[in-house]
């Protein structure tokens, strides 16, 4: 997906004429701390909540106010990927969209940005989730790819993270199955330091019960 399919059709642009009340008025409606400023189609700068704050008179138009705004932006046919990117690097609730000759086209809002990667992350979906801890050397995605399937799971998203001063890698998968015994145990057998494991509540919840009935009939034996 790129940027251009992530633009708001809701959050509006304020001008120089607009006042510094009225921004913030539309912060609070839409929830973001940030709101591109636009002359025309001229992009000027995202202006945020704390520089409104820092205005002595919030009734006056913006333009007559010598603000130091930031210039963020990604253009049109950007990654999403590269949104998230700035959005995180400069803390911004809030990123402007550019076509190439720099005329404002829109902004991404973080909130649909996030919602976004949920999806693409099969957050929402019901699954389980293993957290592995390997050496860069030791990492095969296609070896994981099997020990998941040997047991009938898919694989329905997968991140890695590098730790610092470290080389070993932090292996997040997502399954489709919420019961994540037997894939514990193939990836213990391959001698896989499983770091974390979550399945949902109920099926954890199932799991113990049915271990502790089984303990409870051994000792009635």
């Amino acid at each position: 997906m790129l940027a251009k399919d992530l633009i708001s059709d809701e959050i509006p642009a304020i001008r120089t004429s607009d006042t510094a009340v009225e921004a913030l008025n539309w912060m609070e409606v839409f929830r973001i701390s940030h709101l591109p400023i636009v002359n025309n189609k001229e992009f000027l700068g995202l202006i945020s909540d704390s520089d409104i704050y820092d205005v002595n008179n919030p009734d006056e138009p913006i333009g007559n106010h010598s603000l130091s705004l930031i210039k963020p932006f990604v253009k049109y046919d950007q990654h999403i990927y590269e949104v998230l990117e700035i959005a995180s690097r400069l803390k911004l609730t809030a990123v402007p969209v550019l076509d190439y000759e720099g005329n404002y086209l829109g902004i991404i809002c973080i909130s649909d940005l996030l919602h976004y990667f949920a999806k693409l992350s099969a957050i929402e979906k019901p699954g389980g989730i293993i957290v592995l801890e390997v050496t860069e050397s030791d990492y095969s995605m296609s070896e994981i790819s099997q020990i998941v399937e040997s047991n009938d799971a898919k694989i329905l998203s997968m991140y890695i993270n590098t730790l610092p001063d470290s080389t070993k890698l932090e292996v997040t998968i997502k399954l489709n199955l919420t019961d994540l015994t037997s894939i514990t145990q193939t990836f213990n057998r391959y001698q896989y330091h499983i770091k974390e494991s979550f399945m949902e509540y109920d099926e954890q919840d199932d799991l113990y019960n049915e271990r502790y009935d089984l303990f409870m009939r051994f000792l009635n034996t």
